[in-house]
C-alpha cells in the first residue's frame, strides 16, 4: 500500500516512519517543508520524500500529485510557533488541513487518518475519563484548542459530503519520546530552562493545582495507532493515552521534587507575562489546556484496534527528560540539534524562538 504520511519529519512523523517501515509492502511518501536531508539515516532513507507548505498557495494541486494512487493519507502537520503571530499558525492549522482534505478528494484516497488531540475537547472533567463523544469545541483561550477544533468541525463537512471516504481522528495526550527532546524543549520550554539539571534525574520545585492533571503516551505506541488505523475499517475518533494520569505530586515523587501549591490566577499572570517579555515561548492558552482538557478513556483504541501502549506514562516522561539533558535529536529538520541557540545572547535567542515552528 503506498501511504502518504503529511508532516513526516516532525515528533509523532518520525515515530510514525519506523512503525510503517515495519509493515510488508508499506510504499513510504513523506511530505514536509523542509525535508531531510539524504545522509538523515533511519526512518527518513527508506521514504519518498517532497517538499510543501500546506499552507501555501498551490498546496491542494501539489499534493493532489503527490497522493495519486496512495492507499491512505496521514496528516500530521501542524505548527505551533512562532505564537506571536496567529494568522501565520491558522494558515499552516487551519487552512492548510483544509488543503490536504481538498488533495485528499480529488485524489480519490479511499481513507484519511488525521492527528487530532486531547487538545479539541472542550473543558471536562479531571476526576473520571470521558469517551470519544465528549464534544470536540476547544478549550477557550487556547488558540491550539480552537484550531484543533476547528479542524474537527471541517472532517465533520467533509465526511457529510464525502460518506465514502474512511476518516479517522486520533485523539491522544503528551506525546513523549527521547527522539523529539531538543525539539520539544525549543519550542514549549525555550533556551533559558537549565535543562541540564535533569541529568541527575531531579526536578527540585513542581508547581501544583488541583486541576493539573494530564495524560501522556509515547510517541512509538501512537505510532502504533496509527499503522493499526491504516490497515484497519476503523471510523470516527479515537483517544489514546497511557496510565498512570500525571499529577504535580507523581511527578515530584519521581523527579525527587518539592510540590508548591499555586493558584490559577497566579499561574495564569507567570505563563502570560513571561510569554510577552519572551523569556519562553508558549503563551498562556497552554496552561488554560493543562487546567481545562479533560481526561480520556482508550477504551476504544483497545476494543477496535486491538491497541495497548508498551510504555506507561511516567517511563515516557523520564525518556523524555532524559533526552532533554542530553539533548537528543533526530537527523530531520524540527527535530536536528543545529538550532544553535546555546549561548546565544538574549534578543538572538528571541529572535530565533519567533521563527520556529513545528510540523507534527
Amino acid at each position: 500500500m503506498r501511504i502518504v504520511v503529511v508532516g513526516a519529519s516532525g515528533n509523532s512523523g518520525t515515530a510514525i516512519l519506523r512503525r510503517l517501515g515495519r509493515e510488508a509492502g508499506a510504499e513510504l511518501v513523506g511530505v514536509a517543508r523542509r525535508v531531510p536531508d539524504g545522509d538523515a539515516g533511519e526512518p527518513y532513507d527508506k521514504v519518498q520524500w517532497h517538499s510543501c507548505d500546506v499552507g501555501a498557495p498551490g498546496a491542494v494541486e501539489r499534493l493532489t500529485e503527490v497522493f495519486a494512487g496512495a492507499g491512505a493519507v496521514v496528516h500530521l502537520a501542524w505548527q505551533i510557533q512562532p505564537s506571536h503571530d496567529q494568522r501565520v499558525l491558522h494558515r499552516t492549522n487551519v487552512a492548510g488541513s483544509r488543503a490536504v482534505f481538498e488533495a485528499v478528494v480529488r485524489a480519490g484516497v479511499p481513507s484519511l487518518v488525521y492527528a487530532s488531540s486531547v487538545g479539541a475537547y472542550a473543558p471536562g472533567p479531571k476526576d473520571r475519563p470521558v469517551s470519544e463523544r465528549w464534544p470536540a469545541t476547544g478549550v477557550p483561550g487556547s488558540s491550539y484548542s480552537r484550531d484543533k477544533a476547528e479542524v474537527e468541525a471541517l472532517l465533520d463537512g467533509l465526511e457529510r459530503e464525502h460518506p465514502g471516504l474512511r476518516v479517522v481522528r486520533l485523539r491522544p495526550g503528551l506525546i513523549f519520546q527521547a527522539a523529539a527532546a531538543t525539539q520539544l524543549t525549543r519550542y514549549f520550554l525555550g533556551p533559558l530552562v537549565p535543562v541540564r539539571l535533569l541529568r541527575h534525574g531531579r526536578l527540585p520545585l513542581v508547581p501544583t493545582h488541583r486541576r493539573l492533571r494530564m495524560q501522556a503516551v509515547h510517541a512509538d505506541d501512537v505510532a502504533d495507532a496509527y499503522a493499526r488505523s491504516v490497515f484497519s475499517d476503523v471510523r470516527g475518533a479515537v483517544n489514546l493515552a497511557a496510565d498512570p494520569v500525571l499529577t504535580p505530586e507523581l511527578v515530584a515523587r519521581h523527579f525527587h521534587g518539592w510540590t508548591v501549591p499555586v493558584a490559577a490566577p497566579v499561574l495564569r499572570a507567570a505563563a502570560a507575562l513571561s510569554w510577552r517579555a519572551r523569556l519562553q515561548p508558549v503563551d498562556a492558552g497552554w496552561l488554560e489546556l493543562a487546567l481545562n482538557a479533560p481526561l480520556m478513556s482508550s477504551e476504544r483504541a483497545e476494543r477496535e484496534l486491538g491497541w495497548h501502549p508498551t510504555v506507561d506514562s511516567v517511563s515516557a516522561l523520564k525518556e523524555l527528560f532524559t533526552g532533554m539533558a542530553h539533548r537528543r535529536h533526530t537527523g530531520s529538520p524540527p527535530m536536528s540539534g543545529g538550532s544553535g541557540l546555546a549561548g546565544r545572547p538574549l534578543g538572538a535567542l528571541r529572535g530565533r524562538l519567533a521563527g520556529q515552528t513545528n510540523p507534527y
